[in-house]
Formats: structure tokens, sequence, C-alpha cells
């Protein structure tokens, strides 16, 4: 038996025909029951990408017009704007580099203090980040400010369930200090367990994008189930 017979024998493995929001028609690959283990075959977009794809496909317009700024440098999402939209800028947040400059040709941005102009862009997207930004309060409004009248935001994060966000951990100057057992996440550029998660996301997330002077903003959840793992995307608009 090969690796690939071997492979389509594996317990919880699911394929089925779907029509990518990224690459048009597909197959949907389940390796197991975890979301990071469920995929498009062709554009290898995960969940998470994929909401965000319908999300925009239902909420942002003709992508052709815009002007996009993605807090990452990679993934699905990231190559479905740049093959759509006017013109996409991406960051990353480096430890040690200042906003704005650059490092191995990637540029880094603090959301909570971004060096862009304001009214730089007509849309701005971000998957799993805002968990894991100290003052995230501090970060919304930044990308309010970055925005263009009438522009988006549309983010993912991890969501509890519960009405109420959970504080894990804050940040006082260099300080963390830890309000219940450390968390932490995994990321291309860190690896495995090394990014703190601050925070657990309630529905209130809501109020916290309002707060940041949104005009509207709510929870979108995707029609296409992706096993089961489709994601809510938070949508807002500023004026």
């Amino acid at each position: 038996m090969n690796a690939v017979q071997s492979d389509l024998r594996r317990p919880g493995l699911r394929l089925r025909p779907f029509r990518c929001p990224g690459c048009g028609p597909s197959l949907l690959l389940q390796l197991s029951d975890d979301e990071m283990q469920v995929r498009c075959v062709r554009c290898r977009g995960t969940p998470v990408h994929l909401s965000l794809i319908q999300a925009l496909a239902s909420h942002a317009g003709p992508l052709a017009r815009l002007d996009a700024y993605e807090l990452s440098t990679t993934g699905a999402l990231l190559r479905h704007l740049r093959r759509h939209c006017r013109s996409v800028t991406t960051s990353e947040y480096l430890e040690g580099v200042a906003p704005g400059r650059s490092r191995d040709g990637i540029r880094c941005e603090d959301v909570q203090s971004l060096s862009f102009a304001d009214r730089s862009f007509d849309l701005c997207t971000s998957t799993e980040v805002f968990e894991h930004v100290p003052d995230d309060r501090a970060g919304l409004r930044e990308l309010h400010r970055v925005l263009r009248p009438g522009g988006r935001l549309l983010l993912t994060v991890p969501l509890t369930g519960q009405q109420i966000t959970r504080e894990r951990a804050r940040r006082d100057g260099k300080q963390v200090e830890h309000l219940l057992s450390p968390t932490y996440h995994g990321d291309r550029l860190k690896g495995p367990g090394k990014v703190l998660v601050y925070r657990d996301y309630g529905n209130d997330i809501i109020e916290r994008v309002l707060d940041a002077g949104f005009r509207v903003a709510r929870l979108w959840t995707p029609p296409q189930s992706l096993f089961g793992h489709a994601r809510p995307v938070l949508i807002a608009e500023r004026d």
C-alpha cells in the first residue's frame, strides 16, 4: 500500500466536491476533526481563510477598486486579495523592529500604533491576530484611523460562544501579568506554542469594535459549513 492509499484510509478522513469561494470548483479535504486539518485541495485555504473570503464576496463590494491592508504575509486569504484588489499592503509584528521598517523583506507593524497615514486603505483584514494584541482596543482604533470613509474591517478571532470576553493576561510596559493560566498559539515566524493569548473573545467583541469608532459591526456566519468548521467573521464599517 502506498502513502496516498494509506492516507485515504485514515480514520476521520473525508473528501467532497465543493465550490471554493477563493479558487472555484475544487475538493474539500478533512484529515481529522481539527479545524486546521480541513483544506481546499487547490488553494490550501483553511476554514478561517475560506470564511473570510466568503465574507469579502458578500460584503466588500468589487475588490478591484480597493486598496487593502492584511495583517499577515502568507495564506490563501492574502493570495486572494493579491489577485483581486487594486493594491495590497502586508505586515507582521517583528520584535525589535520599528513599525514601518522591514526585516528580510517583511514590513513590521504594531497594530496598536500603525505607521500608516490616516485614511490609507479601503479594506483591512485580519485572521487570528487580535487575541494576541495586548491592547486590542488601541489596535481597533488604529484600524479605524487608517480606513477611508466607508472602509470595511473584516477579521476572525477564536470565539468562545459566551457573551463576555475573558481577559487572560494584561501588559504593563514589558511586564505581563497573567490573570489565568497562560495559553499560547503558534505562528509561522515564531513556531508552535510561542504567541501568548491575551483574551478569549465573547460576542461582546462587537461592542469593542463599535467603541473604536466604527459605524456598524456584526458577526456573520458563512453559509458553507466546511465540514462544520465555518468561522463567524466580524464585519465592521466606518463612517
